[in-house]
């Protein structure tokens, strides 16, 4: 994988903001040295986030959000406002551009809400040639622990020290990268990856998450026998010595867990990713309320990627089914994709997300707080699928720390 094809859910996403005009968009043409942003000295010319993939060594592959401004008015600009505060779901890296002159409750409350979500930031106090930052303000800021530089983006000034700020600042997790698979399996070891080839298969190619885990695992020393679900029993037999581990696409899990033999561990791609993306333990706990779903209970089934359903397809029809039969009655299902999730979460019983693959995974992060701060259990579609037919304890076999959530729940309840 190339870092001009890494997907945009594996790059550090480094949001910009700040009010209108104080050279947002000239930044990010600057340090990309292209024209991304349409620059006008009109205020509000940044209308939805602009997005630039680019590489950024240490880091490498990065995603740069220029936003709209804050400050920005009328009825246009609370709806450019609320793209921008959208943004603020998937920033790992806050960028704050203030001029040196100004600052105040714009600038104020931008800190404060990347201080509630514990995403860094680096300030760039922009147009350094027409004005300096009092003193004041910069000691202010390190007292914060709140890095700072002087930039003048017209003039290129300030952008090596802006570079290495934002390494400085970026999450460790992006210089270590974490694991997606191979750390279950180890070096020299052996994973068997079952790979359904059905009308959602897309056409000459395999979907994200196999083809991620399967870089995982050469990165991390491992080797891999991919096989269709038919070929699972035969491709198992031919082995001198079972695999360590057993990774299905969540729609074969009965098959796969039939011809699987017990003592091998088993588990789905997208169990991977609730752990790779998002939290897995949360999202175990929150399967547990299938239990409590009853004849009428709404859910809503979210997707990260905009894909259009064909035939059976598993958010709208497989997960609606199996959950239907389990709860033994009719349930209101309710679908949102990409971006779109709803403010108020209050009316559903739960939620069930994707995998996440083209998520990064503080976009996840940020909607399983938003369910708990709703109180709506919220889990994943391998997890839910898992449960739902009755093979939940042993997806979970690979991960300790998921069992002993599972025993704690369960524990709780029983009491």
């Amino acid at each position: 994988m190339t870092m001009a094809a890494a997907p945009k859910g594996m790059r550090l996403h480094i949001g910009i903001f700040g009010r209108r005009n104080v050279g947002k968009s000239s930044l990010l043409n600057a340090i990309t040295r292209q024209q991304v942003s349409i620059v006008a000295p009109d205020a509000g010319t940044t209308t939805d986030p602009v997005e630039k993939p680019m590489e950024l060594l240490p880091l490498g592959p990065v995603l740069f959000i220029d936003t709209a401004g804050l400050d920005d008015v009328g009825a246009l600009g609370e709806l450019r406002v609320k793209k921008t505060l959208e943004a603020f779901d998937r920033t790992d890296l806050a960028i704050l551009v203030a001029e040196g002159g100004q600052w105040g409750e714009f600038e104020e409350q931008i800190l404060a809400e990347l201080a509630s979500r514990q995403t860094p930031v680096v300030v760039a106090f922009n147009k350094a040639d027409l004005a300096e930052p009092p003193p004041d303000r910069l000691k202010a800021l390190r007292a914060r622990a709140c890095p700072s530089v002087r930039t003048c983006a017209k003039e290129g000034q300030g952008l090596q020290e802006l570079r290495e700020a934002l390494i400085a600042a970026a999450p460790e997790g992006f210089i270590e990268n974490p694991a997606i698979v191979g750390d279950l399996v180890g070096p020299g070891e052996l994973a068997v990856l079952v790979v359904p080839i059905d009308k959602a298969a897309p056409k000459g190619r395999l979907i994200l998450p196999q083809v991620q885990a399967i870089r995982d695992l050469l990165d991390s020393d491992a080797m891999c026998l991919v096989v269709k679900e038919r070929e699972l029993r035969a491709g198992l037999a031919r082995l001198v010595r079972p695999p360590k581990l057993v990774v299905t696409d969540s729609q074969a899990f009965l098959k796969v867990a039939a011809d699987t033999p017990a003592e091998v561990p088993l588990t789905s791609f997208s169990i991977l990713f609730s752990r790779f993306k998002g939290d897995l333990v949360a999202q175990v706990e929150g399967a547990l309320a299938i239990d409590d779903l009853k004849a009428g209970d709404r859910v809503l089934i979210a997707e990260a990627c905009g894909h259009h359903p064909i035939g059976e397809d598993i958010g709208r029809v497989k997960i609606p089914r199996w959950l239907t039969q389990y709860a033994g009655g009719r349930l209101e299902f309710e679908h949102v994709q990409g971006r779109d999730f709803p403010e108020d979460l209050s009316p559903y019983r739960l939620v069930v997300h994707c995998g996440g693959c083209t998520f990064n995974r503080r976009a996840m992060l940020t909607r399983i707080a938003r369910c708990r701060q709703a109180a709506v259990p919220i889990s994943n579609y391998g997890l839910v699928i898992a449960y739902s037919l009755g093979i939940f304890e042993r997806a979970l076999g690979p991960f300790p720390a998921a069992r002993e959530a599972l025993c704690a729940c369960r524990g709780r309840s029983a009491r």
